[in-house]
């Protein structure tokens, strides 16, 4: 098989095992063709009204400031005398889309949607909004379009401020909320004088939703802790007092209103959301209103988390709730149908109504979950070998039938305490059911990713011998991967690492380089031991960054004059980029200094901040085509975007890798040295631009396995040396501030992904000039580290299934598509070489004929 023929097939196999684990983990949950199940006696209220205050933490709300006092007056008299209150625990990503559909349609969102940006619907879903007769909304245009997307007809209206309100530099977000409160007044107001309007209000089954983003806004900008944030609950609380009030005379005090107050998703001390930690997934839920049960008083309550009495709450009923609960709670109080896909189950706690109410609820409760445990059994058994089909045994059709019967019958007879009980076991086995389908095909599937793991792995290894007949022991395995899950490993890596010129006997001939390897190593060492997150912005250390920046780079330029000097082009270049450096730091720092003091991002600023992200991609093009002088020129240009992109001590890392890097090939120069070969090259002498000479190019080495392993753990190292990107809430949007502060979550992801991706470059850029320099085919050591990612990419695989929970799910998938990726970029990479590799040397091979 020729070469470049390998490469494509490899690529095209790895592609199918990237997209495998979409298809066995990332498959939507919703069905559709339910019959909505109504409750068949009257609702409680005919109105309700639901406050989310997007980014609100349980403890930010409920627990009182160190003086006693509470933040939010109102509703803590509210939980005291009229109303129920609790935790709304959330589900992994604590994002406000996925938040949203679960407290409004009642199901957990489907993962597919993040290549959406959480806005557009990856898949139509049933809502409360789309059951009510009328639904208006008002608040933040990332959240509002969705839910009227979503509905059938023309019954759900939004009202949004414009996206450039959004901005994390606004001197005061809170006043998107204050715009909220005043519009749902004015809309009020303005309805008199419309009587088509009116006569809409004042029908029943009426939903009023207030969006209110200035607390994730102002959380995000100032932390959870800071005053904006908490001065912010005062606020929304004061609005949600008059909001009240100003419905209650709107409708004449006709005690037909239900109030709803809750939120999406937390949020972390240190400003961002989207994982698993309790200060993400707990959040406030105040409940109130008609159809509400009133403040209960508890003598002892079965809670082992300590916040009763940290909030002061210990003497008043807690009801906690899954989020996706609070959708079936709403719709019980106006007397719409549950969202058809919701999986929510009707916390009874919270209604005040009489028990044949409550049992006729959870009946249409089972049946409703009952209905898409039908349909998900339908689907499954047509699309698999009738013989096959193996049915999800407590509820085959004959069960079910029984089930549904004899619930009904404990109604008629009036033993509804009864029937309550037994249609929640009925749902408890219907979720069962549906994750038993969903979950049905994942061990075929994963079988066959596996054999296919291993087989193209073997098929490599046998390649690896026939094509190298010096080697004479194949790669194998080793325990990396434990450090993606403790970054403390990497740390250990890092010190057995710096010992490898010790004990390979290379200290003893190239000292500097030795000792310059091994500072190298442990300074990068101590990065894997800070803290992920958690960590407040100090620029002192992007400046830090800047003077180690320059100081490494002179230091580089003087130690190759002396063998290589610089034409005067690349010291001009070399001058700009050092002084690029300085401007990016001082933009830097500029930038929060003038955020802090509330004036906003400067222009100037802003513009510096793309001009050095678009200067980055083509002034390295400028520089000399010597290997160390281009290499050089690449780090800087990153290293300038990085300081741009850094809040804190990150910023240390691009230079202290680079230095890392440098170091590396230096030995790696020495060790070649060391083997005493007739055809080396001087590292300063090098030009990657020159025709490549075939007869220089050697095999594959055992000591080549070594640069492999090598080469994978820094790749390791550059994606967890500062944090795990797996998670989420590892990133802090105060890192693109330089850029942009108006909300874009495509823009912001985008650079938050390039400084991810800007240590995993200077590794690249550094193996690929260990390559040159060791005078050994790219694709040759590509093979190798192809073996160890491969077999890497396997092990994540594995742990996908070891796991429950979704958060560990997502951080092994997180981590198995990071070395997929890694491996078909190096593929693409690979091809490209190839090609302009055997371009070269037929241009030579014309050459050389041309001169006979």
């Amino acid at each position: 098989m020729k070469m470049i023929t390998f490469f494509i097939v490899g690529l095209m196999v790895h592609v199918v095992f990237f997209l495998s684990i979409f298809d066995i983990y990332f498959t939507s949950p919703l069905v559709h063709g339910m019959t909505p199940q109504r409750i068949p006696l009257p609702p409680p209220a005919k109105r309700l009204v639901l406050f989310v205050a997007d980014g609100l933490r349980a403890d930010s709300l409920f627990k009182p400031d160190d003086n006693g006092t509470f933040r939010a007056p109102y509703l803590r008299t509210v939980i005291e005398e009229a109303g129920t209150w609790g935790v709304s625990h959330t589900r992994v990503p604590t994002e406000s889309r996925p938040g949203h559909v679960a407290l409004i349609a009642g199901f957990y969102e489907d993962v597919s949607a993040v290549a959406k940006g959480w806005k557009e619907n990856p898949v139509e879903f049933d809502s409360v909004f789309n059951e009510s007769r009328h639904t208006w909304c008002w608040g933040s245009p990332d959240i509002l379009p969705m839910f009227a997307k979503g509905a059938s007809g023309d019954h759900v209206y939004t009202n949004t401020y414009p996206p450039e309100r959004e901005d994390f530099a606004s001197t005061d977000a809170s006043r998107l909320d204050t715009w909220v409160f005043d519009e749902v007044k004015a809309f009020l107001i303005a309805s008199k004088n419309n009587k088509t309007l009116l006569n809409k209000l004042h029908e029943e089954q009426n939903v009023f939703f207030l969006h209110l983003l200035g607390m994730d806004t102002n959380g995000h900008a100032h932390r959870p802790m800071s005053k904006e944030y908490l001065e912010n609950i005062g606020l929304v609380d004061a609005g949600v007092a008059e909001i009240v009030n100003v419905m209650e005379d709107f409708y004449g005090h006709d005690g037909k209103t239900a109030y709803v107050f809750t939120s999406d998703h937390g949020m972390t001390n240190w400003g961002s959301h989207g994982a698993g930690h309790p200060s993400e997934t707990l959040t406030p839920l105040v409940v109130w209103g008609a159809g509400v049960q009133t403040s209960q008083r508890a003598v002892s309550q079965n809670y082992d988390d300590h916040y009763l009495q940290e909030w002061g709450l210990e003497m008043y009923r807690r009801v906690d709730v899954n989020q996706a609960d609070i959708a079936p709670l709403m719709s019980s109080l106006i007397g719409v149908p549950f969202p058809l896909n919701s999986v929510g189950v009707l916390p009874l706690n919270y209604l005040n109504n009489s028990q044949h109410f409550k049992a006729e609820s959870m009946y249409a409760n089972a049946i409703q979950i009952l209905e898409q445990f039908r349909v998900k059994m339908a689907q499954k058994k047509e699309t698999t070998i009738l013989f096959l089909f193996t049915p999800y045994q407590p509820l085959t059709d004959s069960k079910q039938m029984d089930f549904v019967r004899h619930a009904r019958d404990l109604i008629k007879k009036g033993q509804f305490d009864e029937a309550i009980h037994y249609c929640e076991g009925l749902i408890a086995q219907a979720m069962e059911g549906l994750s038993y389908y969903h979950t049905y095909d994942r061990f075929f599937l994963g079988s066959s990713v596996v054999l296919g793991f291993i087989g193209w792995t073997s098929y490599v290894v046998l390649f690896i011998l026939k094509t190298h007949a010096s080697l004479r022991k194949p790669p194998t395995s080793t325990h990396m991967v434990v450090s993606f899950f403790y970054r403390a490993m990497l740390t250990l890596g890092l010190i057995v690492l710096s010992l490898w010129p010790m004990l390979s006997g290379l200290y003893i001939k190239a000292k500097f380089s030795s000792l310059s390897w091994m500072l190298s190593c442990l300074s990068l060492a101590i990065f894997p031991l800070l803290p992920v997150v958690g960590r407040e912005p100090n620029v002192n250390y992007v400046i830090c960054a800047g003077v180690l920046t320059l100081f490494n780079s002179s230091s580089y330029l003087c130690s190759s004059w002396r063998r290589c000097p610089l034409i005067r082009r690349d010291c001009q270049l070399f001058i700009f980029q050092m002084l690029q450096v300085v401007l990016c730091a001082y933009t830097l720092t500029s930038t929060h200094s003038s955020l802090h003091l509330k004036q906003g991002l400067p222009l100037f600023n802003q513009l510096v901040s793309w001009f050095t992200l678009a200067s980055s991609f083509f002034v390295p093009l400028l520089s000399s085509t010597r290997l160390f002088h281009r290499l050089l020129s690449i780090l800087m240009s990153l290293v300038c975007v990085y300081l741009l992109l850094s809040t804190g001590y990150e910023a240390l890392f691009p230079p202290v890798l680079s230095w890392l890097m440098f170091a590396w090939i230096s030995v790696e120069q020495e060790a070649i040295n060391t083997q005493e070969w007739s055809n080396r090259t001087e590292l300063s002498s090098i030009d990657f631009a020159e025709n490549i000479d075939i007869t220089k190019i050697r095999q594959l080495r055992l000591d080549d396995i070594r640069r492999s392993y090598f080469f994978v753990f820094f790749i390791i190292i550059a994606f967890f040396g500062c944090g795990n990107i797996a998670s989420i809430n590892s990133f802090d949007p105060a890192s693109v501030y330089c850029f942009l502060t108006v909300f874009n979550p495509f823009i912001m992801g985008g650079l938050l992904m390039w400084k991810v991706l800007i240590p995993f470059l200077i590794v690249m850029c550094t193996f690929e000039s260990i390559q040159v320099s060791t005078q050994l085919s790219s694709r040759s050591l590509f093979l190798v580290v192809l073996v160890i990612s491969d077999l890497m990419a396997l092990h994540f695989f594995f742990l996908v299934k070891d796991y429950g929970s979704w958060l560990d799910i997502g951080t092994s998938i997180s981590h198995y598509v990071i070395v997929m990726s890694m491996t078909i970029f190096l593929m693409l990479l690979s091809i490209m070489t190839h090609i302009l590799t055997s371009k070269r040397i037929l241009i030579r091979q014309k050459r050389k004929m041309h001169f006979r």
